[in-house]
């Protein structure tokens, strides 16, 4: 590979900045010409890039610092409109979750909590599709209940119209 300049051009061609050098062409001393060393390229393909980038960031003391608060900060406002809007009908709770994978990018209590959703989530979305259609269709019903409820609760207490009264009010029962 040809070199062409120096200084920051140099470490820019050839990632040398701040100490992390990014050649892949041959293994570390110590490792075996044939052993996979990187498992985190192999078992996460999509890092590419994105995580290419994370790594020369977190190389920094100061670039890990500042991608620390940055994370913590997006992840915070993430999680707190989510929050705001679990009450209403839509994906408030998708918007959280969003905010705690923000969060997992830094910190690892939010990695270990993303899992634990993660997992439950499936496990019921799975237990829901074994169970008899009698039985889905009486959790939905469930559901349609508790979200009708949020939506006549939102509005009562953010406008102060009771739902229930104007449906009759507007059928005239």
């Amino acid at each position: 590979m040809e070199q062409m300049g120096s200084g920051p051009e140099l470490a820019a061609t050839t990632g040398e900045e701040h100490g992390v050098t990014l050649d892949r062409g041959s293994p570390p001393e110590n490792s075996e010409s044939g052993a996979v060393t990187d498992l985190s390229s192999t078992s996460r393909p999509h890092r590419g890039r994105v995580g290419e980038t994370l790594e020369l960031i977190r190389a920094n003391p100061t670039g890990r610092m500042i991608l620390r608060i940055s994370v913590a900060i997006a992840g915070l406002a993430v999680v707190a409109l989510g929050i705001l809007l679990i009450p209403l009908p839509g994906p408030g709770w998708f918007i959280v979750i969003g905010g705690l994978a923000i969060w997992a990018l830094e910190f690892t209590w939010a990695k270990k909590l993303l899992t634990f959703t993660r997992r439950n989530v499936r496990a019921w979305t799975s237990w829901i599709g074994r169970q008899p259609w009698p039985l889905r269709s009486v959790i939905g019903a469930v559901g349609l209940v508790f979200v009708a409820f949020i939506v006549w609760a939102s509005v009562r207490v953010s406008f102060d119209i009771d739902l229930i009264t104007e449906t009759r009010n507007y059928f005239g029962w």
